[in-house]
Formats: structure tokens, C-alpha cells, sequence
């Protein structure tokens, strides 16, 4: 076999053993471990706004990520105290490709901010830009009520 073709073989061979991987890691998937994720229904918990955990809600502007977990049964979810000093809920789960990375940022009065395409949405889950079809479809906000320093977020 000529130089060439050995080269032709495995440059080939290298293709298809790096793309077969890959073709399976690109799809969409329903693992909790990955980033894309079904949007959490059935939310009913409550945050005690004194613990370690939710030392972000403190300040206007700060928020919380939460994650699945068996004993506190909550799960992807970002609790935000706004910049009025309310407390907000909604999904992580992005409305427009259901990646998990929404989070609030402090533009334009607090926004929920995807940084996968760039989905804005507003603090009651409108998407602000529709325009180039990024986020067609409403961020899923949850009710709040705080009694006493227990903040509770449920559907």
C-alpha cells in the first residue's frame, strides 16, 4: 500500500470513529445529568431564606439555582429576589430548546436569560425576543409567597 492511500485509509477510518461518538452525544436526551431537560411540573417547596442555601436572596438582584434532590424534592428552578425586592420563580428549562441554563441577570429592570441562543424573557415568563424566534413560546413562572422568612414556591 502506497503512502497515499494508507493516509486516505485511516484519515477515513479517524472520521468515522470520531463522528459515529458524536452523532449520539448531540441529540437531545432526557438524562438529569446532561443539559437539556424536561421542564419541571409539580413544584411545591419552600426555601427558609436564613439557611446557607439561599444566602443570594438576600440582596435585590441575587438568585438561587435549584437542583433535583429526592429529600427536598424541588428541581430545576431558578428563585430570584428582583431588584423591587419580590421574590420571583421560574423554570431553568429554556422554552425555546430546553437547555437548563436560565438564569436572571440585571438588565433592563431583571430579565430570565438563556445563554445557549440568547432567549430573553420577562420577570412573568413573555419572551422579549420574538422577533428572531428564539424564544417563541412563554419561561414557566411560578407562585411565591413568603410567611415569615419561608419563601415558598409551588404551581
Amino acid at each position: 500500500m502506497e503512502r497515499k492511500q494508507f493516509l486516505r485509509s485511516l484519515g477515513a477510518g479517524a472520521a468515522f470513529a470520531l463522528t459515529f461518538p458524536c452523532l449520539g452525544g448531540c441529540s437531545k436526551s432526557d438524562d438529569v445529568d446532561g443539559e437539556i431537560r424536561e421542564e419541571p411540573t409539580n413544584i411545591d417547596f419552600t426555601i427558609d431564606l436564613e439557611s446557607a442555601e439561599a444566602a443570594k436572596l438576600a440582596n435585590n438582584g441575587g438568585f438561587i439555582l435549584t437542583k433535583s434532590s429526592t429529600e427536598l424534592k424541588y428541581t430545576d428552578v431558578v428563585v430570584v429576589k428582583n431588584l423591587e425586592g419580590n421574590f420571583v420563580a421560574a423554570s431553568q428549562i429554556c422554552s425555546h430548546e430546553s437547555y437548563d441554563q436560565v438564569r436572571f441577570t440585571n438588565v433592563d429592570g431583571g430579565i430570565f436569560y438563556c445563554d445557549v441562543h440568547g432567549s430573553r424573557f420577562s420577570q412573568t415568563g413573555t419572551p422579549l425576543n420574538q422577533v428572531d424566534s428564539k424564544a417563541a413560546k412563554p419561561l414557566r413562572v411560578y407562585k411565591t409567597t413568603l410567611t415569615g422568612t419561608m419563601l415558598r414556591v409551588f404551581e
